[in-house]
């Protein structure tokens, strides 16, 4: 079989022996990628001394079609982002991206869009930075992504709604994926106007305006959309949104109710 060469991002990584490792790699033109990793673990060969988690390279992979575990040849690193082991919500921002990448994503499924923005989202929560730089955009680039891995998965929040002020109450059914006008529907979250106009800009690619907590508002409305997705709520979501009020896993607030179940509260 001939070798395939592409650069990914490793999400997930296992010690298989002494010297070799099974890791999960995001490739850009490949898709997520499971491989055996022969001798990684040297300090010399063609792996770099092993293959860090949330570190990007050049690999190659020789991909058997029916087979669970694809055989790596060799891994050249190319980018690391320091700043991941140093501050710890952008430690946890990063390790949420992965996993939902795992999550949602079939194997050897490309998005080259999505691999482009995890990508620029890394860079911007663990890339190096000089002493006196302002500290990075981190739920900008969060949410960045949220939008991208949604829009890529065919599980887009369908935004195109009218807005009448940035105080204004819209319901949001999350079967459907679109906003009603009736804030009070069965089974509907409950959304400030100023939260879907951030996710608007986002669509637009446009600046955000609004309140200063539009963004964060916004990434967990995302955090939830990629929940009801899943059906269940990876203990990495929680470590990023736990401690903010995240809204329950099953929004059914009934017409007329405020409730602990209703995104009103946090998105």
């Amino acid at each position: 079989m001939p070798i395939t060469h592409d650069q990914g991002v490793c999400i997930r990584h296992w010690d298989f022996s002494e010297t070799s490792q099974t890791v999960s790699l995001f490739g850009r033109g490949l898709g997520l990628v499971r491989g055996l990793a022969k001798g990684a673990r040297r300090e010399r060969g063609a792996f770099d001394g092993g293959i860090d988690l949330l570190s990007r390279g050049e690999f190659g992979a020789i991909v058997r079609p029916g087979k669970e575990l694809a055989t790596l040849t060799e891994w050249d690193l190319l980018e690391v982002f320091p700043r991941l082991r140093m501050d710890l919500s952008a430690n946890r921002a990063a390790f949420y991206m992965a996993d939902l990448v795992g999550r949602m994503l079939a194997p050897e499924d490309p998005h080259p869009a999505l691999f482009d923005r995890f990508v620029t989202s890394l860079r911007t929560l663990g890339g190096a930075r000089d002493p006196g730089e302002p500290p990075p955009d981190g739920a900008g680039a969060l949410l960045a992504f949220q939008w991208t891995l949604l829009c890529q998965t065919g599980h887009r929040p369908n935004v195109d709604v009218d807005v009448p002020t940035a105080d204004a109450v819209l319901a949001y059914q999350p079967e459907a994926g679109s906003f009603m006008a009736s804030p009070d529907a069965a089974g509907s979250w409950k959304v400030r106007g100023a939260t879907v106009r951030a996710l608007q800009a986002q669509d637009a690619g446009a600046a955000i305006s609004g309140p200063g907590d539009s963004i964060e508002r916004a990434n967990r409305f995302l955090a939830a959309c990629v929940r009801q997705v899943l059906g269940t709520e990876p203990p990495t979501m929680h470590s990023v949104f736990g401690a903010r009020g995240m809204p329950a896993a099953q929004p059914t607030a009934a017409p007329g109710e405020t409730s602990a179940r209703s995104v009103g509260r946090s998105g």
